[in-house]
């Protein structure tokens, strides 16, 4: 009874969803967030009483303010709101800063998080909610429980404000309606060490009824991993034999898929969710899909940056103050940087992404990748997301899971190659791996088939086990919550991991 009264409820609430287009929606966030912080210091400063006055404010507000990265809006702004000041780049005292969830090879940035993203924040998840219908969910599931795996609920307090992962942030948020049936609870949430919290999980797990599964994929497989061991059982679903959906986000799930599915005895649903430490950009709405639907009146304004060699150098560096075209401006198949303004004080932020319209209607997007992740060290163009797809292949014609991988572009003479290390359990040649990695990235990528007649080498590749990857994470004291191994590295962070990599070989010997 309960499960179908909470299934028509979804229902009725994705109804009442508002039928607003796409850049009407948009253009009612943009006048909120501006009406919002008008009185600001940052407001003040580029004059957002002005831009709210002009005819085509959209126009004006992206000619009066300039675009910010991390570096300069933190060194300007931010940090006057981490020394108490109120009313800084938005109203009020930012009581919350999320570290973001970055790579293990680069310090965390401090993102602040106002109550109005947190309760944005919830109500995306509300309409992630009110999606399940579409998948045909049993209505048993809906009164499950809902396991959260994210970073620990116990905040630093610091110089008057709260300092954690953005999933920590959120549990420990929690409306009251929800407590009762989150798992693993607050008190296992509120453990700092990973390992003993997944110790602890392992041992209560079997005290849950999990219907749905929330967390970065590389983490999830790790848990479950851990009480599938714990217990001595062959699947997941002999602890939680109700457990149907898996709501995953951070990176690309493809990668990590077939492992994944070694550890489940029944199908799950998978959903894949964009949740950033800036805000919600996106969720999977739909099934049969692997793009994601923009969510576009949650207190974030959007604006697209094609990202190509006028408006981004070779590193992924920014160039001058290009211009961002809004939601009814982009075209389907562009790679563009995304700028975010929010209602937490960020303003025409680039976050770091790279995304793809799949389908304009829809407003669905894939991410690509990052500015600086991207593979171009002699023009190849490279996204994250071919890399993903390739490896995704390599696993099918190998029938081999790699739920991690990083590569570096290196200059070696008078040419170029790219060197990469999978993470793999099975034994399989080399030379195997190599060509067909190479084979599918010229399939999806005609620059790199280009540079690879030419300039641009057949790559190298090293099988490690994937416990490396999370053992480096370890030794950067960045395990579990939104933290993410980087797919793509510049030279000195591939030196650094390589030395890892060294010390760790000489260590078994």
């Amino acid at each position: 009874l309960l499960g179908n009264l909470i299934k028509r409820g979804s229902q009725i609430g994705q109804r009442i969803e508002s039928n607003a287009s796409p850049i009407e929606a948009q253009t009612k966030c943009l006048s909120r967030l501006l009406n919002k912080a008008k009185n600001t210091a940052f407001g003040q400063a580029y004059g957002f009483k002005n831009i709210l006055n002009a005819s085509d404010f959209i126009s004006a507000f992206q000619s009066q303010v300039p675009v910010f990265d991390y570096e300069k809006i933190n060194q300007e702004w931010w940090y006057r709101a981490r020394n108490n000041e109120s009313d800084v780049a938005w109203k009020g005292k930012i009581k919350y800063f999320a570290l973001s969830s970055g790579t293990s090879c680069s310090a965390s940035k401090q993102i602040p998080v106002s109550k109005e993203m947190i309760n944005e924040i919830r109500r995306v998840g509300m309409k992630i909610f009110f999606s399940l219908p579409k998948f045909e969910l049993n209505p048993e599931t809906y009164s499950k429980n809902m396991f959260l795996l994210g970073g620990c609920t116990d905040l630093k307090y610091q110089d008057g404000y709260f300092l954690g992962d953005l999933s920590g942030i959120n549990t420990g948020q929690l409306p009251f309606w929800m407590r009762s049936t989150y798992r693993p609870g607050r008190a296992i949430a509120n453990i700092s060490a990973w390992e003993e919290r997944i110790d602890a999980i392992a041992k209560h797990a079997k005290q849950w009824d999990v219907g749905f599964l929330t967390g970065i994929p590389a983490w999830a497989q790790l848990m479950v991993e851990k009480i599938i061991d714990y217990h001595k059982v062959d699947t997941i679903h002999d602890i939680w034999p109700n457990l149907k959906v898996f709501v995953h986000g951070g990176v690309a799930f493809d990668p990590y898929r077939k492992g994944f599915e070694k550890l489940i005895r029944e199908p799950l649903i998978y959903l894949d969710t964009y949740l950033a430490s800036e805000g919600f950009i996106a969720f999977q709405n739909r099934p049969n899909t692997r793009s994601m639907t923009m969510v576009l009146n949650n207190g974030i304004f959007y604006e697209f940056v094609p990202f190509n060699e006028q408006n981004f150098t070779s590193e992924g560096e920014i160039i001058g103050n290009p211009k961002g075209f809004t939601i009814d401006q982009v075209a389907e198949g562009v790679d563009y940087a995304l700028l975010m303004s929010t209602c937490a004080g960020a303003w025409r932020y680039l976050i770091g992404d790279t995304v793809r319209f799949t389908d304009i209607k829809k407003g669905e997007i894939i991410i690509t990748g990052r500015t600086k992740h991207f593979l171009n060290v002699c023009a190849e163009h490279l996204s994250v997301d071919n890399m993903n797809q390739a490896i995704q292949k390599v696993e099918e014609k190998l029938n081999i899971a790699i739920p991690e991988f990083t590569v570096c572009g290196l200059k070696i003479d008078n040419y170029f190659v790219h060197k990469w290390y999978i993470g793999c359990q099975t034994m399989i040649p080399t030379e195997q791996i190599i060509s067909l990695l190479d084979q599918e990235l010229i399939l999806l990528n005609d620059d790199y088939k280009f540079e690879r007649e030419g300039i641009l080498k057949e790559l190298q590749l090293e099988v490690i086990p994937p416990k490396q990857f999370y053992n480096y994470q370890a030794h950067q004291g960045k395990m579990g919550g939104q933290n993410k191994f980087p797919r793509v590295m510049r030279e000195s962070q591939f030196q650094e991991w390589e030395r890892f990599l060294g010390n760790a070989i000489r260590e078994l010997a």
